[in-house]
C-alpha cells in the first residue's frame, strides 16, 4: 500500500507566484537560468540554480553554490517571498497544454515506500547526479522541487479533484516559456484529506514518471536522517518527500526522437537496402510523415520521408522491453546497421523531444548537422507501468513527458 500524507507547504503569496516560479533545474543550463532570472531577485533559480549568483563559468557543483542555495532559501522566507502554511494540506496542481488539462495531487510520499520498491521506477540513475541532488536536499533541509508520479486511475480521487477544479484556484497563470496554463488549489477540508490518504493506501504501487534522480536523492537523504536520529520513530517529516501524482490515463507522453550524424560508411542506397532485413520501407515523399502506430517509424533522409514498419519476428510481444519501439530501433537500426551501441555515450547521435515537432528533425538534417532523423511512436504509460512492475528498466531516452512541472509553487521542509 502507498503511504502518503499532507504537509505544511512553503509557497509564495498569490501575488508573487509568477515572480517566484520557474522551470525545473534540469531542463536548462546555467546561462539560460541566468538569462531567465534576469534582475528578478525573487526567481527560484537563485535557489535551484544558485550558480547564477556567481561569475559566469562557476560550476554548479562548487561547494559555495550549495551554500548559496541554502542562504537564498532562508532569505526568501525572511522576506516573505515564501511562506509556510500553518496547517498540513494536500494540494492540487493542474497543467493545461493544447487544450488538455491534467490534474495532479501534491502529496508527501513515503521514503520507505521508495526504498522497498512500492514506488516503482523505470530508469537507471547515475550516482553523481543522485549525489548532486542529495547535497541540495541536505543543505536546504527541504525538497525544493517535486517529483512526478503516476497512479492507477481512481474514481474516488477523480471526484474530489473535480469538485475543487470547479472553484477558484489559489494560483492561475500562463508560464512565459512554455505558454501552458498552471493552476493550483489548496485542500483544507479534513474529510477530503482523509479520503485522499485512504485511497492512496489502497494502491499497491506508485510509479515515477519523471524525476528519477530527485526521487532517489530525496529518499536517500530521508534514509540517512533515519539512521542519524537515535530517537527515530517513523513519523518525522524527513520520512517523506514531495511528489505530484497524476492519474496515469491523463498523462501525455511525447515521442523522443533521434538524429544521427553519419551512415556508418554506407551510402544512402546501401542504408535503405539494409533496412529491408527487418522493416518494410515506403517512400512517403517530401512532406513530413509522422508515425501512426506502434512499431512504425519515420525516417528522414536526403529530403525524403520514409515509413518503416517492423516485420513480424523482429520483436517479441511477450518481452516488455523487446516490444518497445525504442528497443526495436536501437537494436535493428542504430546498433546493427549504424554501429551505435551505447546511446548514453555516443557522440554520433542526439535526441530531440517531441514538443519540438518533426520539423526540428528536418531542420537539423537539412542544415547538414545531421545525416538522418528517426521519429518514433510515443511510449504509452501502460508500457512504462508494465516495465516497472516486472522490474525492468526502459532503454535510454525513451520517454518525454510534457508539460513539465513548474517549480516554486510549493516546497516541502524535512523538519
Amino acid at each position: 500500500m502507498a503511504k502518503v500524507k499532507p504537509f505544511k507547504g512553503v509557497r509564495p503569496p498569490r501575488d508573487l507566484v509568477e515572480k517566484v516560479e520557474s522551470r525545473p533545474y534540469d531542463v536548462l543550463n546555467s546561462e539560460e537560468a541566468r538569462e531567465e532570472a534576469g534582475d528578478n531577485e525573487m526567481s527560484l533559480y537563485h535557489i535551484i540554480k544558485p550558480e547564477i549568483d556567481f561569475e559566469p563559468g562557476t560550476s554548479e557543483y562548487d561547494p559555495k553554490v550549495y551554500v548559496r542555495a541554502a542562504e537564498n532559501f532562508k532569505k526568501f522566507q525572511e522576506k516573505g517571498w515564501l511562506v509556510q502554511d500553518e496547517e498540513e494540506h494536500y494540494y492540487i496542481y493542474a497543467q493545461t497544454m493544447n487544450g488538455k488539462t491534467q490534474y495532479g495531487l501534491v502529496v508527501a510520499a513515503n521514503v520507505d515506500d521508495y526504498m522497498q520498491g512500492r514506488i516503482r521506477k523505470h530508469e537507471l540513475t547515475r550516482r553523481d547526479k543522485e549525489e548532486d541532488r542529495m547535497k541540495h536536499v541536505r543543505v536546504n533541509d527541504a525538497n525544493i522541487e517535486p517529483v512526478f508520479f503516476a497512479y492507477p486511475d481512481n474514481e474516488v480521487l477523480d471526484r474530489v479533484i473535480s469538485r475543487y477544479a470547479e472553484t477558484e484556484p489559489e494560483y492561475d497563470f500562463i508560464a512565459p516559456i512554455d505558454g501552458f496554463r498552471h493552476q493550483f488549489w489548496v485542500i483544507s477540508d479534513q474529510d477530503d484529506m482523509d479520503v485522499i490518504t485512504r485511497e492512496f493506501a489502497k494502491m499497491p504501487y506508485l510509479y515515477i514518471a519523471d524525476g528519477h534522480h530527485r526521487s532517489a536523492a530525496a529518499a536517500l537523504v530521508g534514509a540517512e536522517k533515519q539512521k542519524q536520529n537515535p530517537g527515530h520513530k517513523g513519523d518525522e517529516e524527513y520520512n517523506y518527500f514531495m511528489a505530484v501524482c497524476f492519474q496515469a490515463s491523463q498523462l501525455t507522453i511525447l515521442d523522443y526522437n533521434r538524429v544521427v550524424k553519419d551512415l556508418n560508411g554506407l551510402s544512402s542506397e546501401e542504408f535503405l537496402q539494409a533496412l529491408h532485413k527487418h522493416f518494410t520501407v515506403d517512400d512517403m515523399g517530401t512532406d513530413i510523415y509522422k508515425p501512426q502506430q506502434l512499431h512504425e517509424f519515420s525516417l528522414y533522409l536526403d529530403g525524403h520521408w520514409y515509413r518503416l514498419r517492423a516485420l513480424p519476428g523482429s520483436y517479441d510481444n511477450e518481452d516488455p522491453i523487446g516490444v518497445l519501439d525504442v528497443d526495436i530501433s536501437s537494436r535493428l537500426i542504430l546498433d546493427e546497421i549504424l554501429g551505435i551501441t551505447d546511446l548514453r555515450s555516443s557522440k554520433r547521435i542526439d535526441f530531440v523531444g517531441g514538443l519540438r515537432g518533426l520539423g526540428e528533425l528536418k531542420r537539423r538534417v537539412d542544415s547538414g548537422e545531421m545525416r538522418i532523423a528517426l521519429a518514433l511512436y510515443p511510449v504509452s504509460m501502460k508500457q512504462i507501468m508494465d516495465i516497472a512492475d516486472t522490474g525492468n528498466i526502459m532503454p535510454p531516452k525513451a520517454t518525454w513527458f510534457e508539460p513539465k512541472l513548474r517549480s516554486g509553487l510549493v516546497i516541502h521542509k524535512l523538519s
